[in-house]
């Protein structure tokens, strides 16, 4: 989930840093990374200091100026603040400001005072500073003006400054620095990389612009936001909001000793720091350490009795954690402190949307866009309210379903029973009966599946999400307009994102992430084998290549973008071996051992009587005993050349008769030829491997081939045994379509028809080929449906159409409505013999009366 930055930083320790600005005559159009501090001109030659992390160097360059110049006493009153000396800060900074209102030293007195809470002080020097952008044409006083109005809320007027003051900024780091801040408030991540990259290509010993990088890059990848934080500190040290990013990470990965180290290294150089303290505050409350909570609480008021973000930062981590109902809580604290908080206001419409409250949720975000008209979330999630508002909802029971009018008729058919049948049947096998109404949101735009969990665009590689009581997820349509190598099967999302449901709720929404996965990845393949497939040849590459994770880092493999699969599939085989181990009631009690409080090994301990890393030998063995001969078949055999021919293929797979790569490889080449000798190896291959899928596997090239040599039959049946293992093969589900319905393979048609509409409901001529067969079985409930579906889609005949959904409704007894699609399909071809033999049937006795 996204928070941002916390609250000033890295905004605070930069305001001086790039607004302490002296447009001499140097030439800043080179890298200023190449100029000592002291062939600059002051106060430039201090803030490059500040940012470079020369503090020292810094001082003593502001002590050597006179005694009354107000920019001195702007970096010595800065110095003062970041050890946490407000008091002597504020001594140093309120002359200075006096005598010049509009200096760096009077930004920064306002400043303090806002971080104090003094906002009565603060407010009249910043309203000055701001007053003089209209008539300024000094880069220095614009981006003072630009910083004023940032912190009143004036965003705009903010970014139109900036970008004025940057163009007279002769190449100086600060300003686009300054930008870039404001970018990352308003969430424009994208500019604010821009503005962090263009500043460390001036100068890359500006460390707040590599921290303020690591921010832009939390969410979207936060390794290299790890390593973006990292370099701020090999040049500054003591870089707070550095160390804060890094402390926000180690929490998202469940490391909270490690985030504790780089909380304390920010406290160690100032131990008022309002954030880090505020950090604290929210880890002790998400432990369930109240005492300690409220300690830390107490000496944050201390500090600034107004400080609300304490509670905000509080309801952000717990949300962080999925306790959505507590963060409701914690953040209408924030907002009882300080009402006009735009971004409190903000989260709270977060945090209600992640319980299911969308109509709270629209009035906090609706308060916090009039405060706040710039904030790209806040507006992105009113947008997306309004879509949701003209979705078609459909309640059945316990579970709530929203879909977009136009893919409602054909989606209801399908999502509303798969969610109440997974409801009851996980339901049943855990023991638990979940809080509701679910609610469920199936978005046919990704993006906007994207802004409703995190309020910005992207997710890329996400389906599903759940918070406990509401999923949301993208629709089927998504993929089909991504194209093939998009498919995915969206009922196994929902199932998937229904196991959350359990899982969280039972675990009070204390769920370790890689139990909640594991569960939720497992309990797809135990509901439909072919859909917990397509990652076990994946994961047997891995374990040949030691990429796999060890688990005490498994939480941490769902961070990293080029982990986080092998994350969810090892997850999922760790919950199998705990299941054969334990037994599956010891997995519920684990579940439930989260609930009541227990973290980590303890409740591993708890429950199983081990840890995580004694769990490592038997998961080992475990994986071995499932993987080995995979993994071995899997395994390359070296001096074998990709245009080897078919004669070296050959001996080359009778020396080394295992490998499912030679196999394979020497059935392709004889394939190639059309050689029917091509079935044996492809065979042997197909045993090797039996998961394989898509296009170049065992079972494509021999239905390919098959069909090349004229045995449609053969042809048929390879490829359904490849829709056994391929829960995203709509292609060959196609294929095998049209072969059954031209050999008259009924049971090949129903495994063809059945995955087409699983992967594209849209597909008219599949849901007719299943209710036609659903009539040849006497299957008349399915029949309609499909057959009600079918029409829905806008067949090219609609008058079969009618005539298929009538006669279906006639086999039930349904006269009345028979007749009603007779007369449909009569009013399209009037002398459609079909249809006059319909009105016919459904009128010869009764008056329409069902039995």
């Amino acid at each position: 989930m996204r928070t941002g930055t916390p609250r000033g930083l890295p905004l605070r320790p930069l305001v001086v840093i790039f607004l302490g600005v002296c447009l001499a005559a140097t030439d800043w159009s080179r890298p200023s990374a190449q100029q000592s501090e002291q062939q600059q001109p002051f106060p430039r030659s201090a803030w490059t200091a500040v940012a470079h992390g020369a503090f020292t160097e810094a001082e003593s360059l502001a002590r050597a100026r006179p005694a009354d110049d107000p920019e001195a006493a702007a970096v010595l009153g800065h110095l003062a603040a970041r050890r946490g000396e407000y008091e002597e800060a504020l001594k140093i900074l309120q002359p200075a400001a006096s005598n010049a209102p509009l200096s760096t030293a009077a930004l920064e007195l306002g400043l303090l005072h806002q971080e104090l809470g003094r906002t009565d002080a603060a407010t009249p020097l910043l309203v000055a500073l701001m007053g003089q952008a209209s008539t300024a044409r000094d880069p220095d006083l614009l981006a003072r003006a630009g910083r004023a109005a940032q912190v009143l809320g004036r965003a705009q007027d903010a970014n139109s400054i900036f970008r004025s003051a940057n163009v007279g900024a002769n190449g100086y780091p600060g300003i686009e620095a300054a930008w870039g801040n404001l970018f990352l408030e308003k969430f424009q991540e994208a500019e604010a990389v821009r503005s962090f990259q263009s500043v460390i290509k001036m100068d890359p010993r500006w460390a707040p612009a590599h921290a303020g990088l690591a921010w832009a890059l939390a969410d979207v990848d936060p390794p290299a936001a790890a390593a973006a934080a990292m370099k701020a500190l090999e040049i500054d040290a003591t870089l707070d909001s550095a160390h804060l990013l890094l402390a926000q990470l180690d929490l998202d990965n469940s490391r909270p000793e490690a985030a504790r180290e780089r909380i304390d290294k920010v406290l160690a150089l100032n131990p008022q720091h309002l954030d880090a303290r505020g950090l604290l505050a929210a880890m002790a409350y998400v432990k369930g350490d109240r005492a300690a909570y409220e300690a830390e609480v107490a000496r944050v008021l201390a500090i600034n009795p107004r400080f609300g973000e304490v509670y905000r930062a509080t309801a952000d981590l717990t949300a962080r954690n999925y306790r959505f109902d507590e963060a409701v809580t914690l953040a209408r604290e924030a907002i009882k402190m300080n009402p006009d908080s735009a971004r409190a206001h903000a989260e709270l419409g977060m945090h209600l949307l992640r319980t299911g409250d969308e109509a709270e949720a629209r009035r906090a975000l609706e308060r916090s866009f009039s405060a706040d008209a710039f904030n790209r979330v806040t507006y992105n999630l009113l947008m997306m309210l309004d879509k949701l508002e003209k979705f078609t909802v459909v309640e059945a029971g316990d579970v709530v379903v929203k879909m977009d009018p136009d893919e409602a008729p054909v989606l209801k058919e399908y999502a509303v029973p798969l969610a109440q049948e997974a409801l009851k049947v996980l339901s049943a096998k855990y023991q638990f009966k979940p809080k509701g109404p679910i609610l469920i949101e199936i978005f046919p735009v990704h993006d906007d599946f994207a802004v409703r969990n995190l309020g910005l665009p992207g997710m890329i590689g996400a389906l599903g999400a759940c918070f406990g009581r509401v999923i949301t997820m993208d629709s089927p349509t998504v993929a089909l307009k991504a194209g093939p190598e998009r498919q995915f099967a969206w009922q196994a999302t929902l199932w998937h994102e229904i196991a959350h449901v359990i899982t969280l709720q039972m675990s009070q929404q204390r769920v370790p992430r890689w139990l909640t996965e594991g569960i939720s990845v497992y309990e797809e393949a135990l509901a439909r084998p072919e859909w917990g497939r397509d990652m076990e040849v994946p994961f047997a590459l891995a374990l040949e290549q030691g990429k796999t994770l060890e688990l005490t880092d498994l939480n941490a493999g769902f961070t990293s973008p080029e982990t986080i699969a092998l994350a969810y599939f090892q997850a999922s085989v760790l919950v199998e071996h705990i299941v054969k181990t334990y037994g599956e009631e010891k997995l519920g009690t684990l579940l439930r051992s989260y609930g009541e409080g227990v973290e980590g090994d303890a409740a591993l301990t708890k429950t199983l009587g081990t840890s995580m890393a004694q769990l490592q030998t038997s998961f080992d063995k475990h994986v071995d005993g499932r993987f080995g001969a995979l993994r071995a078949a899997l395994r390359p055999v070296p001096g074998i050349k990709p245009d080897s021919s078919a004669t070296e293929l050959k001996a080359a797979s009778a020396l080394h008769p295992k490998s499912y790569g030679l196999h394979l490889a020497y059935g392709k080449a004889l394939a190639s030829s059309k050689d029917k000798a091509a079935f044996e190896p492809l065979e042997r291959a197909a045993s090797l491997v039996p998961v394989a899928s898509g296009d170049g596997s065992p079972h494509a090239v021999m239905a390919e081939l098959a069909e090349q040599l004229g045995d449609e039959h053969r042809a048929a049946q390879e490829y359904v045994k490849l829709l056994a293992n391929d829960d995203t093969g709509v292609a060959p589900a196609r294929r095998l379509a049209a072969l059954a319905d031209k050999i008259g393979d009924e049971a090949a048609a129903l495994v063809a028809y059945q995955r087409i509409v699983e992967i594209d409901p849209s597909d008219a001529a599949a849901h007719t080929g299943l209710g036609r067969l659903a009539m040849k079985r006497a299957q008349h409930d399915v029949a309609v449906r499909e057959f009600t579906v079918a029409l829905a889609l806008g067949p090219t005949d609609r008058a079969a159409a009618h005539c298929d959904l009538g006669e279906s409704l006639l086999a039930k007894g349904m006269k009345t409505e028979a007749k009603r699609e007779a007369l449909a399909a009569l009013e399209i071809a009037p002398s459609f013999e079909r249809a006059q033999e319909l009105l016919l049937k459904s009128i010869q006795s009764g008056q329409g009366q069902r039995p």
